[in-house]
């Protein structure tokens, strides 16, 4: 089953993160995500919340192939994820002065 993610276009990286072989890496989260072996940060879907870290295997699930993430980053690992977020949110804090995510992702 192929999965239909939608990725940003200003996607973040973690630093062990090949950026020559991004592609590589998207089309295995879409066809065979038990083997992608990364993390992926996503919006999260709930109002409440701002973004979310997914081990990839999770969207192997059926919840996933009918409500697909939209991704905004990728890392090798849990603590490489954290990293990345914590860089989101510094760049928004220095752009925009506030920590709303959502906006700043998206605009």
């Amino acid at each position: 089953m192929v999965r239909k993610l939608q990725f940003s276009s200003k996607l973040y990286l973690g630093e062990s993160m090949n950026a020559v072989k991004l592609d590589k890496i998207k089309k295995k989260l879409c066809h065979k995500p038990l083997l992608a072996g990364v993390y992926v940060i996503a919006l999260s879907k709930n109002p409440k919340d701002q973004l979310e870290i997914y081990d990839a295997r999770q969207l192997a699930q059926r919840y996933y192939a009918k409500y697909p993430p939209f991704i905004i980053g990728i890392a090798s690992d849990y603590k490489e994820a954290v990293k990345v977020l914590e860089q989101i949110v510094q760049e928004c804090l220095k752009e925009r002065g506030d920590c709303r995510l959502k906006e700043f992702l998206l605009c």
